[in-house]
C-alpha cells in the first residue's frame, strides 16, 4: 500500500498519528495471529507502543524470554477484543459497544496488566447490568475477581430475582450461580415455588446441554446436584406442594411423601430426607431502599463510623464503581466471608454507622489518618536458604495470626538471584518482575489484592503494597499468597515461625499444611497500628 506523502502533517495531536500508524501498519515490527479457527486474524502492532502500555508486553518483546514466533499465537482472545485492547493502547479511547466485547475486553486488559482499562470495562458492565445480564456478570465478576461487581449482581438477583428467573439467559447460567441464588435469605420472590419451578427448568436446560435424557429423574438430579436440599419446602401448604413439587420428578415418591408429611405436621414422625433444610423462614426481600438509591448526589452531611471523627463524602466522596475504589480500609474479622459493604450502601438503607449489618458483614472504615501511622515491618528470620527455577508460574502462600490488631499495608519477597546453578547464566543486575499477591482470611475470601510489575535488582527485597490496607483482627486465621510470573532463580527459605515485631507477636504457619520452605519466599509482612 503506498501511503500518503508527509502524511504527518494532517494529524494534530499524537492519539490521531498513533492511530494512523496502527491502521496503516506503518513500520510495524510485531504480528499477531488472534483467536481460533475459523476466526482467527492476524494483526500488526509496534513494540515499543505495547511495551510501554503493558508490562507482559515488555517481558514478551525485551525481556529475557522474548517471544521468537512471528506471528505470536494468541489463542485466548477475540480478535474483537485484542483490537480494541491496541485501540486504547495507541489512542487512550475504547468503545464498548457490548456488554460481550466489555466481558472480553476486560479479560484481556487483565492478562496483559492495563488497570485503567480493566476499570473502564468494569464502570461499562456496572452500567450496562440489567435481570438479563446479571447472572452472566456475576460469574464474569467471579471468574476475574471484580468483587464490586460481584455484589451489585447479586443485589440484581436479590432484588428482581422473578426478572432473573424468567428470563430467557437463565437456562444458560453455571450451576455454582443456582447454589448462590438459592443461598440467599432474601430473594425478590412471592414463594418458594418459583425457586423449585426455576432450578427444575434449568436442569432440563443442563440434561439437553449434556445430551442428557431430561425426562429422566436420575439425569435431572446429576445435573442439579444438592441443590434441592437448598429449597426451602417447610415454607410451603400441603396444598401448594401437591401441586407443585410433589408431582415433580426432580423428588422420588419417597422423597415426596416425606416432605409432604413434615410440611402437614411439624410434629411428623417421618423424618425429612437426608440433607434437606428444615429451614422455615420464608426468604424476604430488605434491599428495595438500598438498590433505589441514587448514588451520583453527594452526601451533604458527614458521616460518624464508630465514633470516629466525622468523615465528609462531600470532600471525599466514594466511587461505588471499581474494587479500588473502596474506602480506605475494611476489617476482616469474624463473618467477613461476605463482601465488605461500601457505607453509602449502608448508610443509604437507614442503619445506623455503628451497627453490623443483618448479614453479620463487616464494614468499611473511613479512617483517612490511619495512613500517616508508623509503618513497620515483620522480618521474618531464614534458617536455611536453597533456590529454584521459575520456568512458568511459581506461587507461595503462608498462613499467620497476630496478637494485636493490626492493619496490613503489604509485604516484601525476594528479587531473583545471582548464584545461578551450573550451566546457567546470571539475569542482568535489574530487571522487571512481575507478580500477583493477595490476602485471603480463613473462609478463603479475598480482603485485599494487588497485581505488581516494576523495575527490580537481583538479590534485594522487593517491597509489594496492596491495593487498600485491610484490618485483621488479633487471633483469626488469616493467608498471605504471592505467584510470580517472570521466568528465573529464587531464593527458597525456611524461617521462623514466630516472630516479635513492635511488641506485636507473628506466628506464621498457623494451621498450615503447605510447603514451609516455599513459603519462606514471603519474607516479610508490612503493617501499622495504633
Amino acid at each position: 500500500m503506498v501511503l500518503p506523502y508527509d502524511w504527518q502533517t494532517t494529524k494534530q495531536k499524537v492519539a490521531q498519528r498513533s492511530q494512523y500508524l496502527l491502521e496503516m501498519g506503518q513500520w510495524s515490527d510485531c504480528k499477531f495471529i488472534v483467536g481460533q479457527e475459523p476466526n482467527q486474524q492476524i494483526l500488526e502492532g509496534h513494540k515499543v507502543f505495547l511495551a510501554m502500555s503493558s508490562p507482559v508486553f515488555e517481558a514478551m518483546f525485551y525481556g529475557g524470554m522474548a517471544e521468537k514466533n512471528d506471528p505470536i499465537p494468541i489463542r485466548d482472545v477475540q480478535p474483537e477484543a485484542f483490537k480494541a485492547l491496541l485501540e486504547y493502547i495507541y489512542t487512550d479511547r475504547v468503545d464498548l459497544g457490548s456488554f460481550e466485547l466489555a466481558c472480553e475486553l476486560c479479560y484481556c486488559a487483565k492478562k496483559y496488566m492495563l488497570p485503567f482499562l480493566v476499570e473502564e470495562c468494569t464502570k461499562f458492565l456496572w452500567s450496562d447490568l440489567s435481570p438479563k445480564k446479571a447472572c452472566r456478570a456475576y460469574e464474569f465478576a467471579k471468574l476475574f475477581e471484580e468483587p464490586v461487581l460481584m455484589e451489585k449482581c447479586l443485589q440484581i438477583m436479590r432484588l428482581k430475582t422473578n426478572e432473573v428467573l424468567n428470563e430467557s439467559s437463565w437456562d444458560d447460567v453455571e450451576q455454582a450461580t443456582v447454589m448462590t441464588i438459592l443461598d440467599q435469605d432474601e430473594l425478590q420472590v412471592s414463594s418458594e415455588i418459583e425457586l423449585f419451578n426455576a432450578l427444575e427448568k434449568w436442569a432440563k436446560a443442563e440434561c439437553n446441554r449434556k445430551s442428557l435424557d431430561a425426562s429422566d429423574p436420575k439425569s435431572l438430579k446429576t445435573v442439579i446436584g444438592n441443590a434441592l436440599t437448598k429449597i426451602r419446602f417447610l415454607t410451603l401448604s400441603p396444598q401448594e406442594f401437591a401441586e407443585g413439587p410433589g408431582k415433580s420428578p426432580l423428588l422420588s415418591q419417597e422423597e415426596a411423601f416425606a416432605l409432604l408429611m413434615n410440611i402437614s405436621s411439624r410434629n411428623s414422625e417421618s423424618a425429612l430426607p437426608e440433607g434437606f433444610t428444615t429451614n422455615s423462614q420464608i426468604r424476604t426481600n430488605v434491599f428495595s431502599q438500598v438498590f433505589s438509591t441514587d448514588f451520583s448526589k453527594k452526601r451533604s452531611q458527614p458521616v460518624t463510623i464508630f465514633g470516629r471523627r466525622p468523615y465528609d463524602l462531600e470532600e471525599h466522596p466514594i466511587n461505588l464503581v471499581t474494587s479500588s475504589s473502596f474506602l480506605p480500609f475494611s476489617i476482616a474479622g469474624e463473618q467477613s466471608s461476605s463482601i465488605v459493604e461500601p457505607i453509602a450502601l449502608r448508610r443509604s438503607a437507614g442503619e445506623s454507622s455503628s451497627s453490623s449489618s443483618s448479614q453479620g458483614r463487616p464494614v468499611a472504615i473511613a479512617n483517612v489518618e490511619a495512613r500517616d501511622t508508623p509503618k513497620y515491618y515483620c522480618i521474618r528470620s531464614v534458617e536455611q536458604q536453597t533456590e529454584v527455577y521459575n520456568d512458568n508460574i511459581l506461587d507461595c502462600t503462608v498462613t499467620f495470626v497476630v496478637d494485636k490488631n493490626i492493619c496490613v499495608l503489604g509485604l516484601q519477597v525476594p528479587s531473583q538471584i545471582l548464584n545461578m546453578p551450573n550451566n546457567t547464566q546470571p539475569p542482568k543486575s535489574s530487571y522487571t518482575e512481575i507478580l500477583y499477591a493477595h490476602l485471603l482470611d480463613a473462609y478463603g475470601t479475598r480482603l485485599t489484592y494487588t497485581h505488581f510489575s516494576t523495575k527490580v535488582d537481583v538479590q534485594d527485597l522487593i517491597e509489594v503494597t496492596f491495593n487498600r490496607p485491610v484490618y485483621v483482627q488479633k487471633n483469626k486465621l488469616y493467608k498471605i499468597g504471592v505467584v510470580f510470573n517472570r521466568e528465573g532463580w529464587y531464593p527458597l527459605a525456611s524461617c521462623n515461625q514466630n516472630k516479635i515485631c513492635d511488641n506485636v507477636l507473628f506466628c506464621f504457619g498457623t494451621g498450615n499444611s503447605s510447603d514451609t520452605v516455599r513459603d519462606g519466599l514471603i519474607r516479610s509482612i508490612i503493617f501499622t497500628y495504633r
